[in-house]
């Protein structure tokens, strides 16, 4: 079996999607995208799909390791999160080969179904308490919310009173069994987000999601040890290399990569073993589309530390397949079941990619301070 193209679709509201069609009739399908750089990424995509035209699609290791290691400069968001979708694809192949989903050849089951929580948007109080509200009578058991952006490096009273006071109600609102995760989105410095966690505290915050930009472990090492509340980061790290140090000075207690550029399913899994060694838990990041829920529900049913799994709660349900893919995934009481088709589990319509298509120019917002400056998105 050889592969015999790379094909590529922007699909609304901001997903990229890649085909990776075989001589055998066998196509497997992956999302390589960096959110406000998709184009960018296609054209990642098609400088490693010269590489991967005429190869055997079941050498997995041996492709990533090419792709990776092949070029002499690694890393980087844009070349990881390529191969990425690319990996995502090989795999739906591979399972597609043997008749058997991804997790059972990375293990097998650990787990029968995967816990769910949902994003909370809005502007007032009320509106995050209206969404999760929502989410509880959805079913959902737990749910992430942000704060407010862009923040100044060191914040007022009234900044960090009004965040506080969001956690506060909604607590209030869903009770204490309900899980609330608070995304910081690297928003703030290490001084205002001490302070504003500090305010959280009492109410039990599942975790606070990158209280500090993610770069400098030793910054959100401090935050960590400040207080009681779990540390998560990861969505901006990629490759086991950059999560090495994360784990390993046990800045976090929950880690998050992005199977969309972290390095895709297997990379994951590796990085999940080395967080398993040190009581860390695994709570995938994944804001994005049905395919890299996919990828994520294969790694969470065979990983032991798997904790939860997000997914953006979109109106129309796209995010988990409905328009998309022929059987959209289902959350039930919270809960999605292990899915057990081959290889990725979904079977996707690329007529209604294109219906949803777009150019794929999405851009991520600008935020900026009252003097003028840039502030972190």
């Amino acid at each position: 079996m050889r592969v015999t193209a790379v094909r590529i679709f922007h699909v609304l509201p901001r997903w990229t999607f890649v085909a990776v069609d075989t001589d055998a009739g066998i196509t497997g399908y992956g999302e390589p995208v960096v959110e406000g750089q998709s184009r960018v990424v296609e054209a990642a995509v098609q400088h490693f799909a010269e590489y991967l035209v005429g190869k055997d699609p079941l050498e997995i290791e041996r492709h990533w390791q090419v792709m990776y290691r092949g070029g002499f400069y690694r890393g980087g968001a844009v070349g990881v999160s390529a191969i990425s979708g690319l990996e995502h694809a090989l795999w739906d192949i591979k399972g597609k080969f043997y008749g058997a989903p991804v997790f059972e050849m990375l293990g097998g089951r650990a787990r029968d179904r995967m816990r769910m929580y949902g994003h909370g948007r809005g502007t007032t109080d009320a509106d995050f308490v209206d969404a999760a509200l929502r989410a509880k009578a959805r079913g959902l058991t737990a749910i992430k919310i942000g704060i407010d952006g862009p923040a100044r490096d060191l914040e007022s009273l009234d900044y960090v009173d009004r965040q506080v006071r969001r956690f506060a109600a909604v607590r209030d609102a869903v009770g204490p069994a309900f899980d609330i995760a608070v995304d910081m989105h690297g928003r703030t410095t290490p001084a205002t987000a001490k302070r504003i966690i500090a305010g959280f505290e009492p109410y039990h915050p599942l975790w606070v999601e990158e209280p500090c930009l993610p770069e400098n472990v030793d910054a959100m090492l401090d935050i960590a040890s400040s207080t009681t509340v779990p540390i998560a980061s990861g969505e901006r790290r990629f490759t086991k290399w950059e999560f090495r140090e994360l784990i390993d000075r046990r800045a976090v207690s929950v880690i998050q990569p992005d199977l969309c550029h972290a390095g895709g399913i297997l990379e994951a899994k590796k990085i999940a073993a080395m967080a398993e060694a040190q009581y860390i838990s695994v709570a995938p990041h994944n804001p994005l589309g049905p395919i890299s829920l996919a990828a994520c529900l294969q790694l969470d049913a065979c990983t032991p530390n798997f904790m939860i799994q997000e997914h953006p709660t979109a109106d129309d349900g796209a995010d988990l397949g409905v328009g998309l893919l022929s059987e959209p995934f289902e959350i039930v009481d919270g809960f999605i079941d292990v899915p057990t088709g081959p290889g990725l589990g979904i079977q996707p319509d690329e007529d209604l990619f294109v219906e949803r298509r777009y150019p794929g120019d999405w851009r991520n917002p600008v935020f900026v301070h009252e003097d003028g400056g840039h502030g972190d998105w």
